[in-house]
């Protein structure tokens, strides 16, 4: 018997769309592009041939069109993980619940999903102005403990690797930090040979979480010495940002393709930061357009 999925627990508005991205399902495109700005959806769109859908909701905004004969969503999620988390289950109840039964579809219908944003560069190599794919995603955010199937798709000695490496207890890891690997696939096609691979922390925030201090004292003012010198297995980590880690984690669980592509704006290390990067990002965007 299939599951039913109650008013309670997926939203469906008036019109038919999903109650925060106010999309519907016949205007979802396989190939989806995510945002954090809602002003950066139309930079994105602005590169399209032609729009079918353009919709907005609070800062989820959506443009739906067509790339060189691709068909392509963009969609803004807004900062940080919780975005992303009402974001990547209303695209994946849009392409796999059916709006009328309330019910899961027969055929499973896979996203192939790409964000672009911009982090903070956390190594000498990471410079203003490199672009790192998110090959591995390290969650600060605890959004993915919430879901079953967490260990299943996250990689535990890593995970543990740095937890051990951090020295945290208590209240600074509760919830624990979650690894998790972008689709490996969608890595080599998006990053090419022009991008660094990277392993990319999403923290809860924008200050205390990614170790910058204002009036309020950092409750471990080495965290950021500290991440910047773990190592595994070769990999170091490489950026901040707030929503890689959820953007993988989901994607694993729901089985669809995902990765994030970060534009770095400030490098810790050498305390060095470019507020006019947005012409940059643009030059990112096309990339991202022609191989997604």
């Amino acid at each position: 018997m299939k599951k039913y999925f109650p008013p309670s627990e997926l939203i469906i508005n008036e019109d038919g769309s999903v109650f925060h991205l106010h999309v519907k399902p016949e205007h979802l495109a396989d190939k989806v592009i995510l945002v954090g700005d809602p002003g950066r959806v139309a930079l994105v769109a602005s590169h399209f041939d032609t729009k079918e859908c353009e919709v907005e909701s609070r800062e989820f905004r959506t443009v739906t069109g067509t790339y060189q004969g691709k068909r392509i969503t963009v969609t803004s999620t807004g900062i940080g993980c919780d975005n992303v988390d009402i974001v990547m289950n209303e695209l994946d109840a849009l392409a796999n619940i059916n709006f009328q039964t309330r019910e899961e579809n027969d055929t499973f219908r896979q996203l192939e999903i790409v964000r672009i944003g911009t982090c903070g560069g956390l190594q000498p190599y990471t410079p203003v102005g490199t672009c790192i794919c998110s090959a591995i995603s390290v969650g600060f955010d605890g959004l993915l403990n919430f879901y079953e199937g967490r260990n299943a798709v996250c990689d535990l000695p890593m995970e543990r690797a740095l937890l051990n490496h951090l020295g945290w207890t208590g209240n600074l890891c509760a919830p624990a930090p979650y690894v998790i690997h972008a689709n490996e696939e969608l890595v080599d096609r998006i990053a090419g040979t022009d991008m660094v691979r990277g392993v990319t922390v999403a923290c809860g925030g924008f200050f205390g979480p990614q170790g910058r201090q204002l009036r309020i004292p950092l409750a471990d003012p080495h965290q950021n010495e500290k991440i910047e010198s773990f190592e595994y297995q070769g990999h170091r980590i490489t950026n901040f940002e707030m929503e890689s880690s959820a953007l993988a984690g989901l994607a694993r669980l729901q089985g669809h393709k995902a990765t994030t592509v970060c534009m770095v704006i400030a490098n810790r290390v050498a305390k060095e930061a470019n507020t006019g990067y947005k012409n940059k990002i643009d030059d990112l965007i096309k990339v991202v357009l022609e191989r997604i």
